[in-house]
């Protein structure tokens, strides 16, 4: 499974690869939102992972535009990891095209049963955990 994430913090990027690595997947890291559109435009990528709070583009912007997409890449399934707790921030993300949220510190397990649900609805093809 070959999947970006989209996080300013380098070592939120390590930490989450080496998760992902546990697991066999392929991660790419994107230091922002606006590079991460573009390695979207240029690669193909089972999910993507968002953070929302980035300087300059945030994770929402960055999830509208990968929504607003005309080719099958809108449909990419995408998990918001935020350490933001506002009490109405899952159900905003969720309205706004997020397929899941999850907020940090996030755990292996956590990660792992998140991607495994959006394989279950039938999004993304790779395996993992």
């Amino acid at each position: 499974m070959n999947i970006l994430f989209i996080e300013d913090d380098p070592m939120n990027r390590r930490v989450v690869k080496d998760m992902l690595d546990v697991a066999g997947a392929t991660m790419t890291g994107a230091e922002s939102a606006e590079i991460g559109l573009d390695l979207i435009d240029r690669h193909d990528f089972e999910m993507v992972l968002l953070d929302l709070r980035m300087p300059g583009m945030d994770g929402f912007e960055a999830l509208r535009h990968i929504r607003l997409r005309d080719d099958a890449k809108a449909h990419l399934p995408v998990i918001i990891l935020t350490a933001d707790t506002a009490v109405d921030l899952r159900e905003r993300c969720l309205a706004d095209g997020a397929d899941e949220v999850l907020f940090k510190p996030v755990a292996m397990d956590s990660l792992f049963d998140a991607i495994g649900r959006m394989l279950a609805k039938g999004t993304g093809d790779g395996m993992i955990g």
